[in-house]
């Protein structure tokens, strides 16, 4: 099952709940794959992957495939472990922004496809962070994925873009990847006692959007376990914000 968590806004969890589904997916004994293709590459820096000129990455792959790349490699080759059983990471860098627009004049966007077909073989579930915008990579990322995740951090702003986002996946998926699920939308941020998040909700539900149950709240432990590069399920397994994701695991699950 390869799932993309896919938001058009910027800081609404996108990074920190892809990183900590999959590294859930790995406590649970599944060998999970993290793929980050944000240039920034906070899921990379997250899971505790350290970049070096040495290292094999998403950009790497990229490169490969328009034949930039002197010695061609198996996809596993691109892959990198972390520090924990079961995880690992296809890590970005920074010269994904630098060959994206070749990239996308030579219309790559399906070899990604192609790529984690190949690394499905070797892995139970895989997990893609895309950009926070609508490029060549959240693209290709739509196209490869069997279902797509929403984050929505109960912001106003938000709510307005939810629409647009959705009209732009529709698009891909009636285009070229008619079987994409959409999961649901994955509540983040969420505070009972504010009046906001419960009408913002509200809306969603009256345009008939799938929401998850599992609300995910506000912790200063998530900005810790950022700090300490161990996702939650590592870095605290008793806390509320790590039960509040097991669970929004499971229902994602089925379970």
């Amino acid at each position: 099952m390869k799932r993309v968590v896919f938001n058009q806004k910027g800081g609404v969890g996108k990074s920190t709940i892809s990183t900590n589904l999959a590294a859930e997916s790995a406590r649970r004994g599944l060998k999970t794959l993290l793929v980050d293709l944000d240039a920034q590459g906070n899921s990379t820096h997250y899971a505790g992957v350290d970049i070096s000129d040495d290292t094999l990455t998403v950009a790497d792959m990229f490169k490969q495939i328009v034949g930039w790349f002197s010695k061609p490699q198996p996809a596993t080759a691109f892959v990198q472990p972390t520090a924990f059983d079961n995880l690992f990471v296809l890590p970005a860098d920074p010269a994904l922004a630098t060959i994206e627009r070749e990239l996308e004049s030579r219309y790559k966007m399906f070899k990604l496809r192609e790529t984690l077909d190949a690394l499905s073989k070797d892995f139970d579930r895989i997990y893609i962070d895309t950009p926070p915008n609508f490029n060549f990579y959240s693209k290709a990322a739509l196209i490869a994925a069997d279902a797509f995740l929403v984050p929505f951090d109960c912001d106003h702003f938000s709510a307005q873009a939810i629409e647009r986002l959705l009209d732009n996946v529709m698009e891909i998926k009636d285009d070229h990847n008619q079987a994409l699920d959409f999961a649901g939308v994955i509540i983040n941020q969420y505070n009972p006692q504010a009046k906001l998040p419960s009408a913002l909700i509200g809306e969603l539900e009256e345009k008939g959007l799938p929401l998850f149950d599992t609300r995910l709240s506000s912790s200063v432990k998530v900005k810790e376990s950022h700090s300490a590069r161990m996702p939650l399920p590592f870095f605290m397994p008793s806390h509320k914000v790590t039960k509040q994701l097991m669970a929004l695991y499971e229902e994602i699950e089925g379970e």
